[in-house]
């Protein structure tokens, strides 16, 4: 009794997890001043991915250092968080199976000229500085992104009535 007890927590709880793995996308200013916000929420919805948090602000300079802290050392970081910080933004978190490196997938290659036709910077984009989205490489860092944009209130929990459509039990 107890082994299948076990069984189903576990089929539970990997189900559950794998289904509630969170992103972090955030529409850079090129892909805001270009109007393809639509474009990109689009892709991750067709995919059958569930939007749980999104915001329009024109981020502080302050906001994204601690963003791209990793990349400080670079000789670019300073150009691009004065880069990013010359417009609004999009950030948003997103759940589902798999959604971190799917998105990655959806939104292409770092540099458009290596990203496939079909994905965001694939069709969108030209150059590296103007690649129209951030996507979180891991799920460590989709959570710390996540946590740096986001508070926990701002994090909707819902359940799309098309979730049966997209998931098997």
């Amino acid at each position: 009794m107890i082994g299948i007890l076990l069984y189903i927590f576990y089929f539970f709880v990997k189900t559950m997890a794998g289904n509630s793995e969170r992103t972090f996308i955030m529409i850079k200013p090129d892909g805001v001043q270009r109007g393809l916000v639509g474009k990109i929420i689009k892709k991750f919805e067709q995919k059958g991915f569930r939007l749980v948090a999104m915001k329009f602000l024109w981020p502080s300079e302050e906001l994204l250092q601690k963003h791209y802290a990793d990349l400080s050392s670079k000789p670019f970081f300073p150009g691009l968080v004065k880069y990013m910080s010359s417009g609004p933004v999009v950030p948003m978190v997103w759940e589902g199976l798999g959604v971190v490196k799917t998105g990655r997938v959806l939104l292409g290659a770092t540099n458009p000229a290596d990203s496939a036709p079909g994905t965001i910077r694939g069709d969108l984009c030209i150059q590296v500085g103007r690649n129209i989205c951030h996507g979180s490489d891991s799920v460590e860092s989709a959570n710390k992104e996540i946590n740096l944009w986001f508070n926990e209130k701002e994090l909707v929990q819902w359940t799309p009535a098309a979730k049966t459509w997209v998931y098997e039990d």
